[in-house]
């Protein structure tokens, strides 16, 4: 899952980045009303935490013109204001939910979480591969029942891999969903993920194809 933060307030924005990136997810950053325009464009993210007052271009344009052009992101509306009007208009506009600042990050994460079943529709789907599972919802995976302890960068490293277990994946499409923009990507950085996702799944379990990338083993 790809998220955009819209957020002006750089101690803001850096508190959810950082709380969202240790959650497993790839987030990038827009820090005004055009960036994040511009971001939006390019259809890629699946929810968009979006602040109202923005320089350059307010938070309701911002969603108005998004969803005119068929924009389907879930959108959480993050903001100060705490008029009954601004919540009403930004629901109107087609934000799916409503979170005043301060906020807790614990909150923000449930109803990120809660967006995005409803995005994929009522209940993310759970992925079985052989003997592996993997619940997003709950953010579980097992390997023959038994629960695997993966931290958020290893499950998702999974969970891309066994959504299309026979696609073949880039080291350059991996470093793209695993991480936002701005992130420090070492060169060696996914492989350092599959060498610790292997001792923990298994080293069997995912193929190196030599020149190309990484796929899951396939099923006989």
């Amino acid at each position: 899952m790809r998220l955009l933060l819209v957020e002006d307030d750089e101690m803001i924005a850096e508190t959810v980045l950082e709380s969202m990136r240790r959650l497993g997810y790839a987030i990038d950053w827009a820090a005004d009303g055009r960036a994040a325009e511009l971001s939006l464009a390019n259809g890629v993210y699946d929810l968009v935490l979006l602040d109202l007052g923005l320089p350059k271009r307010d938070g309701i344009q911002v969603l108005n013109t998004y969803r005119k052009a068929g924009g389907a992101a879930s959108v959480i509306i993050l903001t100060a204001r705490d008029a009954v009007d601004d919540r009403v208009r930004g629901l109107d506009a087609g934000a799916d939910d409503y979170l005043m600042k301060p906020f807790d990050l614990d909150e923000l994460a449930a109803r990120v979480r809660a967006a995005l079943r409803r995005r994929t529709g009522q209940k993310q789907p759970i992925y079985t591969h052989g003997e592996l599972t993997l619940d997003p919802a709950s953010h579980e995976a097992r390997k023959d029942g038994v629960p695997l302890p993966l931290v958020p960068r290893e499950f998702a490293l999974l969970q891309v891999l066994i959504e299309e277990p026979a696609r073949v994946f880039r080291r350059a499409e991996l470093e793209e969903k695993l991480y936002g923009w701005g992130e420090e990507v070492g060169s060696n950085t996914i492989e350092v993920h599959v060498h610790s996702l292997r001792r923990k799944i298994g080293a069997e379990q995912i193929l190196t194809i030599r020149g190309v990338g990484y796929r899951l083993k396939g099923l006989e």
